[in-house]
């Protein structure tokens, strides 16, 4: 695998809506392409991308309606455990 294993990936708001957009962790599932690039997805959402230079192309049309030909996608570290004491300990 290229790339990182976790990403943030906008999904806007429902058009003409002008709600805000949606964010979504999209982590890599383990499988490839056909052309061998990586597929991320979200669980909650079904949402399988492919992930290229910041713009990530949604595989599967019928997971997320109407999606756009490609969203933005940033790379996020993995979920860290707490260290040290609670806040305000």
């Amino acid at each position: 695998m290229t790339g990182a294993p976790r990403y943030a990936v906008t999904l806007p708001g429902p058009f003409g809506s002008h709600s805000p957009p949606h964010i979504v962790i999209a982590e890599f599932t383990g499988s490839h392409t056909a052309a061998g690039a990586p597929v991320y997805g979200d669980t909650r959402t079904g949402l399988r991308v492919e992930i290229h230079a910041g713009a990530a192309r949604v595989l599967d049309p019928g997971s997320h309606p109407a999606p756009p030909t490609c969203l933005h996608a940033v790379p996020v570290g993995r979920a860290r455990p707490p260290t040290g004491p609670p806040r305000g300990a």
